[in-house]
């Protein structure tokens, strides 16, 4: 059986801040065959005692908001823990155990927020980066603002319709030819 310690130690030390957004069909398949199994535990309500202390949290939080990202990239299986990673991420924020987290590792607590497609969730995600992580988080801080402003454009991410079998809108679709995030990110870039 995974432990959280073998996520944490897979996660931050051996693939480290230089992986964590790398598109790798090399790591995607290396996380598949090393935590599919624990991330299927989770999706199907598992791991509850992970929930009990912040470290675990952590581990959780990786196991339902990142590796699913890398597993079934591209696919709606992607964003299935989607809500059960929010939900851990508030109430581990709300006793404050990100803060027992070290930096860069920190920025998982926030990451479900920053992925969710509530306006609420995404003003959440940019003050905390702002209060707990304002040396570290620049980049982070950064890519926050952006999915704010997609969330606000569109109440959604509208790159994620296919994935997730939804109807793509007039104003979607005109979005996402002209680059979608990228477009948002260039945006933003500009005016800064």
């Amino acid at each position: 059986m995974t432990k959280p310690e073998d996520v944490l130690e897979f996660w931050l030390d051996e693939v480290g801040p230089d992986g964590w957004y790398a598109v790798s069909e090399e790591l995607d398949q290396k996380i598949r065959d090393r935590f599919m199994a624990v991330w299927e535990t989770a999706k199907a309500g598992g791991l509850g005692q992970w929930l009990t202390y912040p470290s675990g949290t952590l581990a959780y939080l990786i196991v339902t908001d990142q590796f699913p990202r890398n597993m079934f990239r591209g696919s709606g299986a992607a964003f299935a823990t989607d809500r059960q990673a929010i939900a851990a991420a508030k109430a581990a924020i709300s006793k404050k155990w990100d803060m027992r987290i070290d930096e860069p590792a920190r920025q998982f607590f926030y990451m479900p927020l920053m992925h969710s497609e509530n306006l609420c969730d995404q003003e959440q995600c940019i003050r905390l980066f702002c209060e707990r992580m304002p040396e570290a988080g620049g980049s982070n801080l950064f890519h926050a603002k952006a999915h704010r402003e997609v969330i606000r454009q569109f109440g959604r991410f509208p790159y994620r319709n296919d994935a997730l079998a939804r109807s793509t809108t007039e104003v979607e679709g005109a979005y996402i030819a002209q680059g979608g995030y990228g477009h948002t990110v260039r945006e933003l870039q500009a005016t800064a």
